[in-house]
């Protein structure tokens, strides 16, 4: 990892993580109490509050949404970015508790999960921070009984994610923690298994792999973490997307990605950057299709 990409991942991995247990769990039982028609209007003053008080969160909001639109973002384009993700995040409440009656899903290509399930074969199940990925685990593992395993770190918001995690004890469970020494013995055993192994591809990580690729019309270090992964696992590669549309609806996408990656000595470096730019292209083309679920409020092209 150059000193530039490890600046970039330290100013991601360390920014703080707002709420304390105690708020989060008061915001958890109201959302519970109150039901989601009601706690969905309690969104629009945290939304408010959040658009006054997040400056970096706002100015990287503004920065992104030029980018994607294409023309200069306003106060009201920001206030939907930041509605659209405090939404997925209440929606995770019910989700993990299993109320997917609440919700209007569609479901694009599901035969490529079901075939692969079929096959009795692990395969990776390559996401981002693009929508919500916790519509895969609650479907998955709750309703759907999909054998899925999540490979996440859960440092940077540990405490919102030990509040969710008390709901669906199950899913909880699905986690595999990065940078552990079993880790890797864990997603082989997970992969050999035949279970799904959920991450994301999208966010700096501390492992130091990363290739430089373009996106949005600019070049970004995107973490290659998950293509070496693969291809270490010879294991084919299926990308997922959860667009959150607004109201109680989401998209859920599932694209074949990769039969199997393989990453030759000599062309190493070369194939890494290959793999990776084409899942910055994917990630880009759903982008473009849902950019208020863009939710990396850091500075993702410096």
């Amino acid at each position: 990892m150059t000193a530039g990409n490890a600046v970039h991942a330290r100013r991601w991995l360390e920014l703080p993580e707002r709420g304390t247990p105690a708020m989060l769990r008061a915001m958890q039982w109201l959302a519970i109490a109150l039901g989601r028609k009601v706690a969905r209007l309690l969104l629009y003053p945290v939304t408010l509050y959040f658009l006054v008080a997040a400056h970096v969160p706002r100015r990287r909001s503004y920065e992104y949404l030029a980018r994607v639109r294409a023309r200069p973002a306003r106060w009201w384009n920001v206030f939907r970015h930041f509605h659209y993700f405090a939404a997925t995040i209440l929606d995770r409440v019910y989700l993990l508790r299993g109320e997917f009656g609440r919700f209007d899903f569609t479901i694009h290509n599901r035969e490529i999960l079901h075939e692969q399930v079929a096959t009795g074969r692990g395969c990776i199940l390559l996401g981002s921070h693009l929508g919500s990925f916790e519509v895969l685990r609650a479907l998955g593992v709750t309703h759907q009984e999909l054998p899925l395993r999540v490979l996440m770190d859960i440092s940077h918001n540990e405490n919102l994610t030990r509040v969710l995690d008390m709901l669906n004890a199950k899913i909880a469970r699905t986690v595999i923690v990065p940078d552990r020494p079993d880790t890797l013995l864990r997603v082989k055993e997970s992969l050999d298994a035949g279970f799904l192994l959920g991450t994301l591809g999208d966010r700096p990580t501390s492992d130091g792999k990363v290739a430089q690729c373009q996106f949005l019309g600019a070049p970004v270090t995107f973490p290659a973490g998950a293509i070496v992964l693969a291809a270490m696992m010879h294991c084919p590669v299926i990308l997922f997307f959860g667009l959150y549309r607004g109201g109680n609806r989401y998209d859920i996408y599932f694209e074949r990605f990769a039969g199997e990656i393989v990453l030759e000595r000599e062309h190493r470096t070369a194939e890494i950057q290959k793999w990776t730019q084409a899942y910055a292209d994917r990630l880009e083309y759903y982008t473009r299709l849902a950019p208020y679920n863009w939710f990396n409020f850091y500075p993702f092209w410096e």
